[in-house]
């Protein structure tokens, strides 16, 4: 009797076909898999890597050809859904901080506004995953202390700014309202250039100088 393979468990078969080329397809599927898992609430300890490779329709060893753990795999898994650094234009401070901030609001019904507050829950019982995030997030921390600098600098923020305790005041609202949605009468379209709105006649040498 003939049987028809499925999309994840074609992924790792040996024949070529057009398209894309096979290693390529394969790990797609594998990345794709952990996304779909992470998106369905797996805990961490569930992404073991024969659950993600039954999932993906590979063997283990295809993974490990790859990854040579299961942090790694996580790692360009978080890395894909949480997509490139945003960047800025450098022509305004402020507009700068809001463009780095505005991904970190994403809307729920995005992959990523699906995925993030999964992980920011199991990052309280897995130090691997909180190093892991750590690492994807800490190069878009620095880009952000690199403008707060800048306005710093120039003379559009006050000098003498505690950067840590601005960057804790622009991103854990948005963090927080990831996890609990903890207030719906904003929006979360709006709620990173309000959020800035807010603190920037505290931060500002001018309140007025770069109005929205």
């Amino acid at each position: 009797m003939m049987t028809t393979a499925t999309p994840a468990a074609s992924a790792d078969q040996d024949r070529k076909s057009p398209g894309r080329p096979r290693s390529a397809r394969v790990e797609e599927a594998i990345i794709e898999s952990i996304l779909d898992m992470l998106a369905e609430g797996t805990p961490f300890d569930g992404l073991s890597v024969e659950a993600v490779a039954a999932r993906a329709g590979v063997g283990k060893a295809t993974i490990y050809r790859r990854w040579p753990n299961k942090e790694a795999l996580l790692y360009d898994a978080v890395a894909r859904v949480k997509g490139e650094p945003a960047q800025t234009t450098g022509t305004s401070v402020r507009e700068d901080i809001l463009a780095l901030l505005v991904p970190v609001g994403r809307p729920e019904t995005t992959r990523a506004g699906q995925i993030m507050p999964c992980l920011y829950v199991e990052m309280q019982r897995s130090p691997e995953l909180r190093e892991v995030y750590r690492r994807i997030t800490e190069p878009r921390r620095e880009s952000m202390r690199a403008v707060l600098n800048r306005g710093i600098a120039e003379g559009t923020l006050r000098p003498g700014l505690d950067i840590d305790t601005i960057l804790a005041m622009l991103f854990g609202p948005l963090i927080a309202r990831s996890l609990v949605n903890w207030d719906p009468a904003i929006s979360r379209e709006d709620a990173a250039r309000r959020l800035v709105d807010a603190i920037w006649p505290a931060i500002a040498v001018d309140p007025h100088a770069e109005s929205a």
